[in-house]
């Protein structure tokens, strides 16, 4: 039942975060994996700053979306389009 909810968080998350960095749209698996990866990303950044967002869906969620924007704009740099 944790993997369920930890894609769901994940897709919720990958989907906030593309509709707050305003690019091409990703379709519905590439935004779970970048939501779930930057969960990941959100909490070892938080972390560093000594943040925390609270416990539970919602604070899972916030730090999701947080990496995965952070995710996006290095990608948008890497990968910018000529």
């Amino acid at each position: 039942m944790e993997i369920i909810g930890t894609i769901l968080i994940g897709a919720v998350a990958g989907w906030l975060a593309g509709l707050i960095y305003k690019g091409k749209g990703l379709g519905l698996l590439w935004n779970i994996i970048i939501g779930i990866v930057g969960g990941f990303v959100g909490y070892w950044l938080l972390g560093l700053l000594s943040i925390n967002l609270g416990t539970g869906w919602v604070g899972a969620i916030l730090t999701g979306v947080i990496g995965a924007i952070v995710i996006l704009f290095l990608a948008n740099l890497i990968f910018k389009k000529k």
